[in-house]
């Protein structure tokens, strides 16, 4: 089971041949984190953006001596659309964001003509290892659905179980979130919860086990679930926490790292080929789990 970041990169070094990651307008940054990634030996960069530009880019890190592409395009928006046709052609694996607009690209990728989307929604799944186990935890939808409904919130768990079973995790336990442990009809995302907990005890997800509705107190603490009458053998381990909207799954994801200085690393899940997004919370040093991450999604089930 692959339960650290540092086992997500050393997995990727060993498995499979090089991946290709397209980057439309690339940065210095981008560059930097990509040189890291090139010398671990996973991965080739392939740009799309003026040429010269990233030329000089590239003569500035240790990506000059590396194996490298360059495709002359002189339009940001041009850019992003040519990087995903590279990614349909299969000329690409993984497609990674630029220093480009951050809603232009969202928008181009989950274009349903244009774009990446294979299933019937993206969502993007939080990934961060715990402190003091080795064991990686999931949280979702933290960035791109808002107030996703029952049906959709089905789908967004359904894309992390891809993701998580990425991890080799055998029978995921998954905590439907809500601000109370019991039903309430008043509270929708109670109703939810319950629902989808019955689901899955009707194998729905397959060897799966979700339990809600819970809060956090009963989701973190197995002591303090069955203080509140709730008996579960996801309390206390979860691997994947479902939260029922973005209020709750941004700023948890923000507050885990920036006040509980935990690590973490994401995936746009749902579309055809892995898609790095670039958040403000993500450190170079993660960005670089994120295609190590996209390189093993790739080896181990494309598009999952």
């Amino acid at each position: 089971m692959i339960g650290t970041f540092k086992k997500i990169i050393e997995t990727a070094e060993n498995e499979g041949d090089r991946k290709r990651v397209v980057v439309p307008w690339a940065s210095r940054k981008n560059m930097q984190i990509l040189s890291k990634a090139s010398e671990r030996n996973f991965i080739m960069p392939l740009f799309v953006g003026k040429g010269r530009e990233i030329e000089m880019l590239v003569k500035s890190t240790p990506l000059a001596s590396l194996n490298h592409e360059i495709i002359d395009e002189k339009d940001s928006g041009r850019a992003i659309y040519k990087a995903i046709q590279i990614i349909k052609e299969n000329q690409a694996d993984i497609l990674m964001q630029g220093n480009v607009p951050h809603q232009m690209f969202i928008d181009s990728i989950l274009d349903r003509e244009k774009g990446l989307l294979r299933n019937k929604l993206a969502s993007f799944v939080s990934v961060f290892q715990l402190l003091k186990r080795d064991k990686l935890i999931l949280v979702t939808d933290t960035y791109i659905n808002s107030f996703p409904t029952l049906a959709e919130k089905q789908l967004i768990l359904e894309n992390a179980l891809g993701l998580v079973r990425i991890f080799e995790v055998d029978s995921p336990k998954v905590a439907a979130l809500a601000s109370i442990e019991q039903v309430n009809p008043s509270i929708p995302s109670t109703l939810d919860a319950s629902i989808l907990s019955k689901m899955s005890q009707r194998m729905q997800f397959g060897d799966v086990i979700v339990e809600g509705p819970l809060d956090i107190d009963c989701a973190l603490d197995k002591d303090a679930a069955l203080r509140k009458g709730v008996n579960s053998i996801v309390t206390g381990n979860v691997d994947i926490y479902l939260v029922p909207d973005i209020e709750v799954g941004y700023p948890l994801a923000q507050l885990l790292v920036f006040i509980g200085k935990m690590q973490m690393a994401g995936m746009l899940m749902g579309t055809s080929n892995p898609i790095i997004l670039d958040l403000p919370f993500v450190s170079n040093e993660n960005k670089v789990v994120e295609i190590a991450l996209a390189a093993l999604i790739c080896e181990r089930g494309k598009g999952s």
